[in-house]
């Protein structure tokens, strides 16, 4: 089978470069800015994305918090910005990788592999156990109503267990606090307050070696919650 990955870049030189690269192993899909990469993925089945960071109409970074709405499938970003700030911006929005440019065509093409290796082995798109979510030794059973970590089972509320099972279910995808709210209690997000925060905390006091330091549900600065792949 074939993987579609989506290349975005508003330098023609860099987009044609890419095309080179990557034709002869993948199916592509070519966007100018983040607006045209949106439209062009929507309703198709995207393996990887792989987008600029400065970009007009829409940056990169925009484009990847939308894409991280509706899929799971690894974002690289490619940037001449180096520093640490921006990487760290990159990674919390739910980037994958990032890459500087220049950058070594023969390294990119091993880390698009590496990437879509990981993705597909670790259920990006087979879940070879129906209602079983996993993420590394975190296992959330909906068969059995059951969480458990490292094979200890751990007590979580019905309104916990359905909080985890919304992020483990859309894997790297942020939810607000409001849509989580909207989603497990089933009524307009109005006035929560702190409600959901107070749950996520109990949820990671249950599941995470170091509560403060989580690595299963993780908090996007600004934006919500999501669930991390672990490997």
């Amino acid at each position: 089978m074939r993987h579609t990955v989506l290349i975005c870049d508003d330098d023609e030189d860099i987009l044609n470069a890419l095309d080179i690269y990557l034709r002869g192993s993948y199916d592509l899909i070519k966007a100018k800015n983040g607006k045209e990469a949106l439209e062009k993925s929507n309703g198709k089945e995207v393996h990887l994305f792989l987008l600029d960071v400065m970009m007009p109409v829409m940056d990169g970074i925009t484009a990847a918090a939308k894409l991280r709405e509706r899929t799971n499938a690894p974002v690289i970003f490619l940037s001449a910005k180096s520093e640490d700030t921006d990487r760290i911006l990159g990674l919390d929005i739910g980037a994958d990788d990032y890459v500087t440019k220049p950058f070594n065509p023969v390294e990119l093409v091993a880390r698009i592999r590496a990437h879509l290796r990981r993705y597909l082995s670790l259920g990006g798109i087979a879940k070879p156990e129906q209602g079983v979510f996993r993420s590394g030794g975190l296992v959330l059973d909906d068969n059995q109503k059951r969480v458990t970590v490292d094979g200890d089972e751990a007590c979580l509320t019905a309104i916990e267990f359905n909080i985890l099972k919304l992020l483990m279910s859309s894997m790297g995808r942020v939810f607000s606090s409001a849509q989580i709210y909207e989603q497990v209690w089933g009524e307009p997000a109005i006035g929560i307050g702190k409600i959901v925060a107070v749950h996520i905390r109990h949820i990671r006091e249950k599941i995470e070696i170091n509560p403060k330091e989580p690595r299963y549900v993780v908090m996007v600065y600004g934006l919500g919650y999501k669930a991390a792949m672990v490997e």
